[in-house]
């Protein structure tokens, strides 16, 4: 039985450009979604996807570096509602300094307005002579430039490598004037937050009237570290993905009124940075960040300070190439859809499962790049499943309507549906059967289309083997193929049947009556007369799919079948159309047969008993 002929050679060069076309646009699309010079703020998915991995990876282990020092609600009531006078704060700072024995104070606020003079002298003072950095914000916006207050002037030299890039400003909000001192050191406050409010990145160095001033961290870990460290790898655009890869519950907080009361026994702090900044609702430093909706800005910090404190000591994540994962990740999902030979079930799940184990490694990659796209693999899976699975869906359809269509051609309506029903990958597979095999043909085929023209000869044949052909099918019986003017069929295979002789006995009655009402059609306009030969033998057989992936055939191979031809050859010395090896004899039941003797067959060393149909004897 041969399987649907290939389709015109077009057809199948026509999906295989659309498959490689849309594997080809899932690769451009990862690798334009990581490389093309836009800003990743703007794509919701990727961030979204990006803040639910530091979620899942944020930890509570606890950071030991350096404190916060909180001014928070319980410290707005017991020391008094803000602003506090700026002698407050310079006791704050002095006790830390001093008693603490800190090395460095770091402030997350503004004092753009002048208070009492006594304690701005003392700041000023700090802040020049000590190891303490004011702030001051940067405004990235551009639409109502601000220039409020007076800058502090960026530290002539740095420990660190010049910026590879800086993020340019529109304007400023500064302290005023009397603690602008030219000594005084100061950090960048302000923040860019992305469209959706959240605070994701921060500027390490902000590019203002040709000057590079380095954010509030790095300016702390620059001045009072007492170590050399490393830039971490900012985006092109000089804007820095903050790593939230801490809880707030695991940094050190301490309430202001806390030190301002004494109650911190002294040198507590002795070789800790420390951030000061506020909690209180009142103050509204408040941002949004992926760990939760409603946040301290001094967190924003904080979790930079913690990875620059890393870089310093060396024990930061490695950087991986995360641009080169998700395309090399993308190809072989794309492969995977490609790969030949697989059910678009099994595809399906094979896709949905790759797509869940790109969560785990893209998460875990995020605490490696923090520039990479990690949505971009998932967005090409989205249109491998949205636009991929119904074009192979499309396809198989049309492949099977093919396979169905010549399938019905060769086996019984009947089979074909019970194959259906059985799934044709299992009941095609090669197996060993006890099958009966006919082969027919005519008898002088050569004399009776020698003196016929091409197109005569050609409707000759056809009409014998329809004559062939219908018994066949109606007995459900399989056709092999077909032997120019002849037939070969079986029963018992690629369904198994226990009354597999009886039928091709059946088929070989009807094949007996089709021809002889043919052949009085033909002796009646005045034509030669037909006969036909027909052997049948029963026995054990390899029946199933054989041959290649670009063409095979279902067909049976063994000793029965090869005794069938002879049978079928031998009938030409006998008045009989129908010889009958003793296989088939032995294993039909509902025939009357007229026994022939016993017969040599070429190739066979002992003899064997022959019968034919006794109605057609």
């Amino acid at each position: 039985m041969k399987h649907a002929s290939p389709a015109p050679r077009s057809a199948p060069r026509r999906i295989s450009r659309l498959r490689l076309g849309l594997a080809a646009l899932c690769l451009s699309l990862c690798a334009a979604l990581q490389f093309l010079p836009n800003d990743n703020r703007s794509w919701f998915a990727n961030e979204w996807l990006r803040d639910q991995f530091v979620q899942w990876l944020a930890q509570d282990t606890p950071e030991q570096r350096f404190v916060v020092i909180d001014i928070d609600e319980k410290s707005l009531a017991s020391i008094g509602p803000w602003p506090w006078p700026r002698a407050r704060l310079a006791d704050l700072i002095e006790e830390l300094l001093g008693n603490q024995q800190a090395k460095g104070v770091a402030l997350d606020m503004l004092l753009p307005d002048p208070l009492d003079a006594p304690g701005d002298a003392r700041l000023a003072m700090l802040g020049r002579f000590g190891p303490l950095l004011l702030a001051q914000a940067f405004d990235y916006q551009g639409n109502l430039p601000l220039t409020i207050g007076q800058l502090i002037a960026p530290p002539p030299a740095r420990t660190l490598a010049p910026p590879r890039a800086s993020v340019p400003a529109s304007g400023f909000l500064a302290n005023h004037a009397a603690l602008a001192h030219p000594d005084a050191k100061a950090g960048n406050i302000g923040l860019a937050p992305d469209k959706d409010g959240m605070i994701r990145r921060l500027p390490l160095y902000t590019r203002y009237q040709d000057k590079d001033w380095p954010t509030l961290t790095l300016a702390l870990v620059e001045c009072c570290s007492g170590r050399a460290t490393r830039l971490p790898r900012a985006a092109a655009n000089g804007f820095w993905r903050v790593p939230y890869q801490r809880q707030w519950s695991a940094y050190t907080v301490i309430p202001a009124s806390v030190i301002l009361r004494q109650e911190l026994p002294p040198g507590q702090l002795e070789h800790k940075l420390v951030l000061v900044g506020s909690s209180a609702l009142g103050l509204g430093d408040r941002v949004a960040t992926p760990l939760a909706a409603n946040s301290s800005g001094v967190l924003v910090h904080a979790s930079a300070l913690t990875r620059l404190l890393d870089l310093q000591e060396g024990v930061a994540p490695a950087p991986w190439p995360g641009r080169a994962l998700a395309l090399a990740y993308t190809f072989l999902l794309c492969l995977l859809w490609l790969w030949p030979r697989q059910g678009a079930l099994s595809k399906l799940l094979w896709l949905l499962g790759a797509g869940l184990l790109w969560l785990p490694l893209a998460a875990w990659c995020s605490v490696h790049d923090g520039e990479f796209s990690a949505s971009a693999p998932l967005l090409s899976l989205l249109v491998l499943l949205v636009i991929g699975m119904p074009l192979d869906w499309q396809t198989s359809q049309r492949m099977s309507r093919r396979l169905l269509n010549a399938l019905r051609q060769y086996v019984a309506p009947a089979v074909v549906d019970e194959l259906l029903k059985r799934g044709l990958q299992e009941t095609l597979a090669p197996a060993q059967r006890q099958i009966t095999t006919l082969i027919a043909d005519m008898q002088g085929y050569t004399s009776q289309v020698e003196q016929l023209d091409v197109h005569e000869a050609a409707q000759l044949t056809s009409d014998f083997l329809a004559c062939l052909t219908g018994p066949v099918l109606a007995a459900r019986g399989t056709i092999d193929k077909y032997t120019g003017d002849g037939i070969v069929a079986f029963w018992g295979a690629p369904l198994p049947s226990a009354d597999h002789a009886d039928c091709a006995l059946d088929a070989a009655r009807g094949i007996l009556q089709r021809v002889a009402e043919f052949s009085r059609q033909r002796e009646a306009a005045g034509l030669p007369g037909l006969r036909v030969r027909i052997g049948i033998e029963s026995g054990e057989a390899m029946a199933g799919d054989y041959g290649s992936a670009e063409r095979s055939i279902y067909t049976a191979v063994g000793d029965s079948v090869n005794v069938a031809a002879r049978l079928e050859q031998l009938a030409r010395d006998y008045p009989h159309d129908v010889i009958i090896g003793q296989g088939c004899a032995a294993s039909q039941t509902r025939h009357q047969l007229q026994a022939l003797g016993e017969v040599h067959l070429r190739g066979r060393e002992k003899p064997i008993a022959i019968h034919t149909l006794q109605e057609a004897a």
